[in-house]
């Protein structure tokens, strides 16, 4: 599967966030801003999770089309693999 820029670019900027964190820890800040930030770190990861299992979706979706599968199934599969994510 083919991973377009701008979801490369959103785990890059997770990673800075992570390395904010560690920052913060390492400068013995407040727990609330520590805490803060992982919220915001969650965040971004679940919302590129999201955009990647869409993606594949709309790729398996057009190429099972294209070889008669099932849609149920490749959309079952897209749902199981976002359950498994939490």
């Amino acid at each position: 599967m083919h991973y377009a820029n701008d979801i490369k670019n959103r785990l890059r900027k997770i990673e800075g966030q992570a390395r904010g964190v560690l920052g913060l820890m390492e400068a013995e800040k407040d727990c609330r801003d520590v805490v803060n930030q992982l919220s915001a770190i969650r965040s971004a990861a679940d919302k590129a999770l999201a955009y990647i299992v869409a993606l594949n979706l709309l790729e398996c979706m057009q190429q099972g089309g294209d070889a008669g599968n099932d849609s149920s199934v490749i959309v079952k599969e897209a749902v199981n693999l976002l359950v498994k994510s939490r």
